[in-house]
């Protein structure tokens, strides 16, 4: 595996720093390098909120994003915000109710109904974040499934741990569905 780069953006609330920890945490399962930063604003919950998280076999050097490989927005404003960084051909995930916008054209737009999901079927919106890594591993492979359901059993409450993992199968199930499934 060469370095990956994803950032995941959104507004405080969202879970968009858990998404980015359990990320890390799964490619560490796998045996990768890792380096996850997290950045939110200090009004938190509504407040931008941003994760970041590189995915090596070999040491990172450089602990930041320069050229994202995968964006995914759950919010207008971190796609607005974020989507200069993703490089070109890279992956933007978008929830598709919440970010009506792409300000680029050279860039592989995937549409996600993961708040919609996550409050219709699962009564649960802030579970939006674990249908989007559900997506995100299926179209990308980029870590195993085994690894991210253990990081996710580690990292939320046992009293919530079904309907995360319930809202990770629906975000796999959805990249099923769509065409051209490696991205990278």
């Amino acid at each position: 595996m060469k370095r990956i780069e994803v950032i995941v953006g959104g507004f405080g609330g969202q879970g968009t720093l858990l998404a980015g920890a359990v990320l890390g945490r799964a490619a560490v399962y796998d045996g990768k390098r890792v380096v996850q930063t997290q950045s939110y604003g200090a009004e938190a919950r509504g407040g931008a909120a941003r994760s970041e998280v590189i995915i090596s076999d070999e040491d990172i050097d450089y602990p930041i994003v320069t050229r994202a490989d995968a964006l995914i927005a759950m919010s207008q404003l971190a796609s607005d915000r974020y989507i200069g960084r993703v490089k070109a051909d890279g992956v933007v995930m978008i929830d598709e109710d919440l970010v009506k916008e792409i300000a680029r054209k050279d860039v592989k737009v995937v549409k996600i109904p993961a708040t919609k999901i996550a409050s219709e079927e699962l009564k649960l919106p802030v579970v939006a974040n674990m249908i989007m890594m559900g997506a995100l591993t299926g179209l990308t492979g980029i870590v195993k499934l085994e690894s991210l359901t253990k990081s996710i059993k580690l990292s939320v409450p046992e009293a919530t741990m079904k309907i995360n993992l319930k809202a990770l199968r629906k975000g796999l199930k959805l990249a099923e569905s769509i065409k051209g499934k490696r991205m990278f």
